[in-house]
């Protein structure tokens, strides 16, 4: 076995430890969730579904998720738009503007999430955007922007400018050149960076928690409720839906890859 053989070989196990050190703790709430007991006790001593049946049967359950899920798709559109457009403005323009542009958009993903909570619900009290749908599509929009912004910025950089030049200089204008130059180069970026928003909204707990009203609450919230209020592992059933969802949003865009076939153009 040649150096190259044993050290390729190192390097996967180690890799292989870290996932298992990561992805241990999450997979733990899987068998949890079947327990029959009324406390979370791993590994069950018997088995259950009553703690799906829980969320199947509850409406605020179903209202939560419902309020997630909409929130999420909103705030990836818009910030896959608006973040998508910022990025090509951004690199349109560099120098000192562009760097100011920057800071103040990527602000909100370095700012303790705390702090922006407590800026954004003295800010909505004032405008009466406490407690209802439009006041958390405004701030999940703000604290998922930068992601988008980013991850679409890194695209362009490494974008070749020559490509626009060619496409101009055959005639083809500013938002052709866009269509069938710009957005296909940057497409797996873009998709990523909506990912991102999405699950940013999906996740957010900070921000919501000072928003939330016994009307609108997401996913998070009423998780975080949920353990403060009754222990039983409804929460864990609720958390391995998340988990089954979120790892097919992930290998979704992977499997689909895969079974293109090769002579198809990427």
């Amino acid at each position: 076995m040649s150096e190259n053989t044993r050290g390729g070989w190192g390097l996967w196990i180690w890799a292989a430890l870290v996932a298992v050190l990561l992805v241990a703790p999450l997979l733990a709430v899987v068998p949890i969730s079947f327990s029959a007991k009324q406390s979370f006790t791993f590994p069950p001593s018997s088995l259950s579904l009553k703690w799906y049946e829980n969320i199947v049967s509850s409406p605020r359950w179903w209202s939560a998720i419902g309020t997630s899920i909409l929130l999420g798709v909103l705030v990836m559109v818009i910030c896959t738009l608006l973040g998508t457009a910022a990025a090509l403005g951004i690199h349109r323009y560099p120098g000192r503007v562009g760097a100011v542009v920057t800071g103040i958009l990527v602000a909100p993903m370095i700012i303790p999430g705390i702090v922006s909570a407590v800026a954004i619900y003295a800010s909505y009290l004032r405008w009466h955007l406490t407690g209802n749908l439009q006041g958390f599509l405004l701030a999940h929009t703000v604290l998922a922007l930068p992601f988008v912004v980013v991850t679409v910025l890194s695209s362009l950089s490494s974008t070749d400018p020559a490509l626009e030049r060619a496409a101009a200089s055959l005639g083809a204008g500013a938002w052709r050149t866009f269509a069938r130059v710009t957005l296909p180069a940057i497409a797996p970026s873009v998709g990523a960076g909506a990912l991102f928003s999405f699950v940013t909204s999906f996740d957010e707990v900070v921000a919501a928690s000072f928003l939330q009203s016994p009307v609108i609450r997401t996913l998070p919230i009423e998780m975080f409720v949920s353990v403060t209020n009754q222990v039983d592992p409804t929460i864990a059933a609720v958390s391995t839906v998340i988990l089954a969802l979120t790892t097919m949003v992930v290998l979704l865009p992977v499997i689909v890859r895969n079974r293109r076939p090769k002579g198809a153009s990427s």
